[in-house]
C-alpha cells in the first residue's frame, strides 16, 4: 500500500503566504518552514548552551519544519483574520488540529507516533517553535522594507512589539546577535572568497 503523506507535504511550496500584502520576494508555506526551523534550531541551541537549560535542537527543529503543515488542508490565513477575535482563533485551531490529523493518517500506522510527537511538541518546544515563526516574520519584513516595500512597516512594528512581549531569553540573544545583519546588502555582509 502507498501513502500520500510526502506527496503532501511536497504541497507546501504551492501555498502562498502574505497573501493580502505587495510582496517584492514571494514566500511560500515550504520555504517559510525551512526557516521557522533554522530560527527554532537556533533557539534551542542558545537555550541549551547559553542558557543551561535542557534541551533538544534536532527534535525543535524537526517540529517546526511541520509546525504549518495543515496548512495543506486550510490554506494561508491572514494573521489579521486568523486571530481576529477569540471565537476564529478557536475554530481555527480545531480546524488545524483536524487538518493534521488527517496529515497524519497519510502516513503508514507504524511511523505516525514518531509523527505525532512532532505535530504536538511539548509546551518548552512548542514555545521555541512559535518564537521562531514570529523571528521569521520579523525578518520576511525586514526583507521587503530592504528592498523598499513600505507595505511591511507597521507589520516590522507589530511583529517587533509581539516578540519584545515574549520576555524570552533565547529570542533576546538571537535579536541582539543574528537581526542586524539581514537589513545588510550581500556586499556589507562581506561574501567573498578573497582573503
Amino acid at each position: 500500500m502507498s501513502y500520500s503523506f510526502f506527496a503532501l507535504v511536497s504541497r507546501m511550496k504551492n501555498i502562498s503566504r502574505w497573501s493580502l500584502m505587495r510582496n517584492s520576494s514571494h514566500e511560500n508555506v515550504q520555504e517559510h518552514s525551512h526557516m521557522v526551523a533554522v530560527i527554532a534550531h537556533a533557539l534551542a541551541v542558545i537555550r541549551r548552551d547559553i542558557c543551561g537549560k535542557a534541551c533538544d535542537p534536532g527534535l525543535v527543529a524537526a517540529g517546526a519544519l511541520f509546525h504549518d503543515a495543515s496548512e495543506i488542508f486550510t490554506g494561508d490565513m491572514p494573521t489579521p483574520v486568523k486571530y481576529h477575535n477569540p471565537d476564529i482563533i478557536a475554530a481555527y485551531k480545531k480546524v488545524e488540529a483536524l487538518a493534521s490529523a488527517k496529515l497524519l493518517t497519510t502516513l503508514p500506522p507504524e511511523m505516525r507516533p514518531a509523527y505525532e510527537a512532532l505535530f504536538e511538541p511539548n509546551a518548552d518546544n512548542e514555545a521555541l517553535i512559535k518564537a521562531a515563526d514570529k523571528l521569521a516574520a520579523y525578518i520576511k519584513c525586514l526583507e521587503e522594507l530592504k528592498a523598499g516595500n513600505n507595505e511591511f512597516k507597521s507589520a516590522a512594528a507589530q511583529t517587533l512589539l509581539k516578540l519584545k512581549a515574549l520576555n524570552m531569553p533565547e529570542v533576546d540573544y538571537y535579536m541582539e546577535h543574528f537581526i542586524t545583519p539581514f537589513e545588510l546588502t550581500l556586499d556589507e555582509l562581506g561574501l567573498s572568497l578573497e582573503k
